[in-house]
């Protein structure tokens, strides 16, 4: 702390330090000037540099307390940021100068090595929000599509040995409160205070700081795939293939097949394979948003209560059981998703691989045009994600053939929890 008290007394941060009534570095949200929108600083080294509530590293910023408990890191250490700049350029794009278009991530969150070099070299603790590197993607699924020349290595895109040359892009969170109000039909003040009051009281300048419009949610990230050429993605001749979706681990990563995650997923990473070698740019936007943004427990509880219910686990209940769980069908509320896709400078997407109906109003809710809409092929459902897929067609999912009517639905079962 900056001031004199003994290490052991703790200023709490809705009383704040004495003559801190002024912020020394002022966000103005939207201003075209990096160095006029100002730094982001949620670093705890110096708090009278701070401005903004919360701490930097989304989920994980947990973890480095724990570090620093365990005494194994020193809570003065800064990261040296020698070499990790960008391996891509990416923006300003106009849509960075919307306050209204971008308000849940920093848009200069990957050049604050470059933009505030001198005031990170004379002392002020700036940190990316934003990284942007180079990776290669190796699925199993692209090697059995290259077996079954629905795909073809190129030497570029796509490698013999089923490797795909990607941007990899890492996006932590960072909200600016009236825009994230005004996306959700709330004032402000609503907000301030419910995210107050139900985290607990977790982050008392949400109320006590009203000068500090960003907030930094201790939730987790976005990660961005980009199979071609980044900097063509503002351009709007660039045909661009995208598919945006919400975590599922279970199914991501270990392949269960109640739903259809990680088929979609796949499938849409080989459209944008395919894109990429037809001339334009492919894109996935994976969010952390686990089990719709209600947490894995609940929604296993919810795999039980689908499966227990009188009648088995079946299409036409699917949503019900998950309310009666959650008290909420889908806490996702996908108002903040397309902001990464403004961020990256897209305009248009010509191929968009979801049903979502909710994922496609925001996204041309937004002002992105989407062009056409691709719905998982049927030979790639798994048996027991039927009741999944044919629920979210009866409520509004995007499908050719029309949407089950009721008596469909209740043809529609699960496996039991005894045939696992």
């Amino acid at each position: 702390m900056s001031s004199p008290n003994r290490s052991t007394h703790i200023r709490l941060t809705s009383h704040p330090e004495p003559n801190a009534g002024t912020i020394k570095h002022p966000v103005k949200w939207g201003a075209k000037d990096p160095k006029e929108r100002g730094p982001i600083i949620g670093s705890v080294t110096n708090p009278a540099d701070r401005n903004v509530i919360g701490a930097h590293g989304g989920s994980y910023s947990l973890y480095r307390a724990l570090a620093i408990s365990a005494r194994a890191m020193n809570p003065l250490s800064r990261p040296d940021l020698h070499n990790t700049h960008p391996t891509a350029e990416i923006g300003p794009h106009p849509q960075w100068f919307d306050p209204g278009k971008i308000v849940s991530l920093d848009p200069w969150g990957h050049m604050v090595g470059q933009v505030f070099q001198n005031d990170i070299a004379g002392g002020v603790d700036i940190r990316p929000s934003i990284a942007v590197t180079k990776a290669r993607l190796n699925m199993p699924e692209i090697l059995s599509a290259m077996g079954a020349s629905r795909l073809k290595a190129d030497g570029g895109f796509l490698h013999e040995s089923g490797d795909i040359s990607v941007t990899k892009i890492a996006v932590d969170p960072v909200w600016y409160l009236p825009g994230i109000a005004e996306r959700f039909g709330c004032s402000e003040g609503e907000l301030r205070r419910t995210l107050f009051e139900q985290t607990g009281g977790m982050f008392p300048e949400l109320v006590t700081r009203p000068d500090m419009s960003v907030f930094l949610p201790p939730i987790g990230n976005i990660t961005v795939y980009v199979v071609g050429d980044v900097s063509r993605l503002s351009d709007p001749k660039t045909r661009i293939a995208c598919r945006v979706h919400d975590e599922c681990n279970g199914s991501d990563v270990f392949g269960s097949d109640i739903c259809t995650c990680r088929p979609y997923l796949v499938h849409g990473i080989e459209e944008c394979v395919r894109e990429a070698q037809s001339g334009g740019v492919g894109v996935i936007a994976y969010n952390r948003k686990e089990g719709r943004a209600l947490g894995e427990v609940t929604k296993f509880l919810v795999y039980n209560a689908r499966k227990r219910q009188e009648g088995g686990d079946q299409a036409s209940t699917y949503f019900e059981r998950t309310e009666c769980v959650a008290g909420v069908q889908d806490a996702r509320f996908q108002q903040l998703m397309p902001d990464v896709l403004h961020w990256l400078g897209i305009q248009r997407i010509d191929r968009l691989m979801s049903m979502s109906n909710m994922k496609y109003d925001a996204i041309t809710g937004s002002g992105i045009e989407v062009v056409e809409r691709v719905p998982i092929p049927a030979e790639l459902v798994p048996p027991d994600a039927q009741v999944e897929i044919e629920a979210k067609k009866a409520a509004g999912y995007y499908t050719p053939e029309g949407a089950p009517d009721a008596s469909a639905l209740d043809q529609v079962k699960g496996r039991d929890l005894e045939r696992f």
